[in-house]
């Protein structure tokens, strides 16, 4: 609100009058030329200084004049002026003839308008005089300048309608918060009407404001959020230095304490109580337990731990972020039969302590939790967590191999039963007996099929089947010595005929199914028959190899092709066990090297065999047959067409319809006209439903167009397809819906039977033939209307 004193209003008219006054300072007067005389550096020229004519003023201007005449500026006038009106002044510049106009005759500049220094503050104007009657400048063209002065016209404004600032709680007395900024657009250099100062309408006794500079501070200590958060300043900035009759403007502060960590969490209570039953599995939520912290974000972040009790390695807690709670779980297998209560000793810490408050206490707090342990019926337990169990191979059927002990861990100690889950034994090799859990076979042992069983025993109370309990039983099978070695592969043996004594023709090995636990250990000898064979020898490795070796020098082929040298092999486990191997040895042609060349049983099988080349070819042959055959069978199929190819073969033609028809006259059913024009029907066609194996000559008939009976013509034809021999043998259909012409029954309509006077006669039916024959029994003779 803008609000003007009589003392202001006096002295901007006093300012007025005084500034309207012109100044002589800088009144020329061009009346007369002043000589000045003097010796110059020219050699003593005269030198003269001609006065301007004008006199000369510069204005001055209050803005928002409110009179009711023109306001005055001043005056513009020459020497040249005689006061005949000669002269005419002419004003150009900013505003002119606008904001301000001139007397082209006297040189009174008025002001036209209101002027706001705000939006102009200086204008600047040319002014000149000229001749009436020459149109001649008498004076040369000079500048002048229009100053506004300024009045209080503007009120204080904030660069912001409404500020928000934040300030930590319990900072202390002076801390500054904000600054506010507050301009005025009067004009600072003159007077005090751009003067700001700020004071505190609303906000006491908390904050204050610096009067110059507009920063808020804090007036009050220790403020704390928890008692009150949000705070609303109002901020007056007023001109004239804030003396009265100065304009002011208002702005709002609103100013929020934020939190800091000055309160430690607190439980609501001392003791807290849970229960929790014994079957319950590690990692189970017992409850939730939280301490109350006023503070907010991280400063009310809690952590939360057991500090001490009976119950710390039975349970344990952990803080759920989202909640800031501790969730007490359990950590280890309870048991209602071992302890029945457990106490625990709580302690809830800030993870953030600010350390400017530590002195105010330890920012922790405890408390005390009960947990009760509930019986529960508790399924069977076994005394160990898996069993291993080793049976020997040839152990009998019967024989007990081991046992498994359950216990049920309650007080009433229930009997258990045992079981084995056949899922896991579908042969049914093992079985158990229920009342104390021994193992025992029911079917022999192998251990080279199965080295190994893994079964499951459930043991189950008896008084409640649903308790029960399984464990893994591992059963491993104890090798025995029952198999005997044997060749690790068959040996393709040949000796040369070149071959000398003591030669090294073959190295042979075995194999054992079964495992000793010292590894294996093979002998090598020959059958006692060929213990001193004439040809070949067997000299044992002692490292579970033999080799064999010739007794004599050159082999013939023609005198033995092949030697059958029979060589036993045992092995070094108890019981001893011993097989015989035959090593068969041809003899080969070789080179000097003791490269075969060829072999007698070659040469013999040559003649009855086949070679591979051959083998490749027949099969080549076999294919290509194959591929010829499917061909003509696909080509043959893909002649084959149906039947009825075309609704354009009248012989297989069937048209069906409901309606009754109008006889003769009725065409629409079928084309008539090929029954009219036999001639159409003559061109004889090949069947298309069939190929026939042979090409029959197309047989001409005698044309019947002369023949007008259709009756004829469809015996004919009907004949023809009889005689066919091109015709399927099956049934074939062929219709000739033609009733004829001039037919003796007439028409069979009843529709002009009501026009005849009496009952009809019906006789003459019997003289239509025997088609007839049924209607003629039906409707002749006298009593057939009776009937």
């Amino acid at each position: 609100m803008r609000t003007y004193s009589l003392t202001v209003l006096l002295w901007s008219c006093m300012f007025h009058v005084i500034h309207m006054m012109p100044s002589q300072k800088r009144t020329n007067k061009h009346s007369h030329s002043e000589r000045i005389t003097g010796l110059s550096e020219n050699g003593g020229k005269t030198l003269h200084r001609t006065k301007r004519g004008w006199m000369w003023n510069q204005f001055f201007l209050l803005e928002e004049y409110t009179g009711p005449d023109t306001q005055y500026v001043g005056k513009l006038h020459t020497d040249q002026d005689k006061g005949d009106g000669n002269l005419k002044y002419i004003l150009t510049g900013d505003g002119a003839g606008s904001l301000f106009i001139i007397d082209e005759n006297t040189g009174d500049i008025h002001a036209a308008k209101k002027l706001d220094r705000e939006e102009k503050s200086l204008y600047v104007l040319r002014a000149k005089a000229i001749d009436r009657k020459t149109g001649r400048q008498v004076e040369p063209e000079s500048e002048f300048i229009i100053k506004i002065h300024d009045i209080n016209d503007n009120e204080p404004k904030f660069t912001k309608d409404m500020y928000t600032a934040s300030i930590p709680e319990m900072s202390g007395v002076g801390t500054p918060v904000i600054q506010v900024t507050a301009t005025d657009a009067d004009d600072a250099n003159y007077g005090n009407s751009a003067k700001v100062v700020y004071s505190i309408l609303q906000g006491q006794p908390y904050f204050s404001v610096d009067p110059e500079t507009g920063i808020i501070k804090t007036a009050l200590p220790d403020m704390s959020r928890e008692n009150r958060e949000q705070y609303q300043v109002v901020i007056q900035a007023k001109d004239m230095g804030g003396q009265m009759g100065g304009l002011s403007g208002t702005t709002t502060v609103n100013i929020t304490l934020t939190d800091v960590n000055d309160n430690p969490p607190r439980f609501p209570q001392s003791t807290y109580q849970f229960s929790s039953p014994e079957s319950a599995p590690p990692g189970t939520p017992l409850g939730r337990i939280k301490a109350n912290d006023p503070d907010v974000g991280e400063n009310a972040e809690i952590e939360y731990s057991i500090s001490n009790g009976d119950g710390s390695d039975m349970f344990d807690i952990v803080t759920d972020k989202d909640t800031q709670e501790g969730i007490i779980t359990v950590k280890k297998r309870l048991d209602f039969e071992n302890k029945m209560l457990y106490t625990l000793r709580v302690e809830a810490t800030n993870t953030h302590p600010d350390p400017r408050f530590l002195q105010l206490g330890p920012f922790k707090d405890t408390a005390l939790v009960k947990i009760s342990v509930e019986d529960t019926d508790e399924p069977p337990v076994f005394s160990r967590p898996w069993y291993l169990i080793e049976a020997d191979e040839d152990a009998k059927e019967g024989s007990i191999i081991g046992q498994v002990v359950a216990h049920d861990p309650d007080i009433t100690k229930n009997a258990i039963k045992y079981s084995v889950d056949r899922h896991t034994d579908l042969d049914r090799i093992f079985n158990i007996y229920s009342g104390n859990g021994s193992l025992f076979i029911s079917k022999p042992l192998d251990r080279e099929e199965t080295p190994w069983h893994n079964i499951t025993v459930i043991a189950t109370e008896i008084n409640n089947p649903k308790q029960s309990s399984q464990i893994p039983v591992f059963i491993r099978i104890l090798d025995i010595n029952d198999h005997a070695p044997e060749f690790a592969k068959y040996y393709e043996t040949f000796v040369c005929e070149n071959a000398k004594a003591g030669q090294l023709i073959q190295t042979v090995s075995a194999v054992d199914k079964d495992d000793p636990p010292q590894g294996h250990k093979f002998f090598f000898e020959l059958v006692p028959e060929f213990a001193v064979h004439p040809n070949f020898s067997i000299v044992d490795n002692k490292d579970n190899t033999a080799g064999i070796m010739t007794r004599r020098n050159g082999y013939s082929r023609s005198k033995m092709s092949t030697y059958l040298l029979p060589i036993i092999i045992f092995d070094n486990d108890y019981p001893i066990q011993s097989s015989t191997g035959t090593l068969t040895i041809r003899v080969c042609a070789c080179d000097s090297w003791g490269n075969m060349q060829s072999c007698n049983a070659e040469a013999f099988l040559l003649p009855a065999g086949l070679s591979t080349g051959a083998l490749v070819a027949i099969l080549l042959c076999i294919i290509i047959l194959l591929l010829v055959v499917l061909f003509t069978a696909l080509k043959r199929q893909r002649k084959k067409e149906p039947l009825i190819i075309s609704k354009d073969d009248v012989r297989d033609n069937i048209v069906t319809y409901n309606d009754e028809g109008g006889g003769e006259e009725d065409t629409q059913a079928f084309d008539i006209g090929t029954l009219r024009n036999p001639e159409a029907r003559e061109e004889s066609k090949m069947r298309r439903d069939v190929i026939p194996e042979t090409i029959f000559q197309i047989r001409r008939t005698a044309p019947l167009w002369e023949n007008i009976d259709v009756q004829d013509f469809i015996h004919r034809r009907l004949k023809e397809n009889d005689l066919d021999p091109a015709a399927p043998p099956y049934d074939s259909l062929a219709t000739y819906a033609y009733e004829g012409n001039d037919s003796i029954a007439n028409s069979l309509s009843s529709l002009e039977s009501l026009t005849t006077e009496g009952n009809q006669d019906y006789d003459y039916l019997s003289d239509w033939g025997p088609r007839f024959k049924k209607l003629a029994d039906m409707y002749g003779g006298e009593d057939s209307d009776r009937d």
